[in-house]
């Protein structure tokens, strides 16, 4: 089959072909905050579970310290931006908000409206606000 191919264009594109844009970066955000959403429900299951058999949550110093609320943000951040971009692709179903440049500013508003989301729900959760 590659011995029939006469056109120079490589058969698949890649990074080298590809111009880096907004879309990219949130599809790749999607994938991995959606991974980060699964792990962190499961382990939020894992302590209830523990919290109702013991009655102690388990890991307490190192949830309600610093380090505790850089998780909680991470965690926070990528369900928001999560639900953002499943948001997105309802409204991308309906044929609305094609317009590549709509889209570019679409994606940005979404990272932004995650982070300061986050940031809101992180500073509420340890009592800063």
């Amino acid at each position: 089959m590659a011995g029939q191919w006469n056109d120079k264009r490589p058969m698949s594109p890649h990074l080298q072909i590809w111009r880096w844009h907004p879309a990219m970066l949130s599809s790749i955000m999607h994938r991995a905050t959606s991974i980060i959403s699964y792990a962190g429900l499961i382990k939020v299951a894992i302590a209830l579970f523990i919290l109702a058999l013991t009655g102690k949550l388990p890991l307490e110093s190192i949830i309600f310290s610093p380090l505790g609320a850089i998780g909680l943000f991470i965690f926070v951040f990528s369900f928001i931006f999560m639900a953002l971009a499943q948001l997105r692709h309802a409204i991308w179903d309906k044929g609305a908000m094609l317009n590549p440049e709509l889209n570019n500013k679409l994606t940005y508003g979404m990272i932004a409206l995650a982070l300061l989301l986050a940031i809101f729900s992180t500073l509420a959760a340890i009592g800063s606000v």
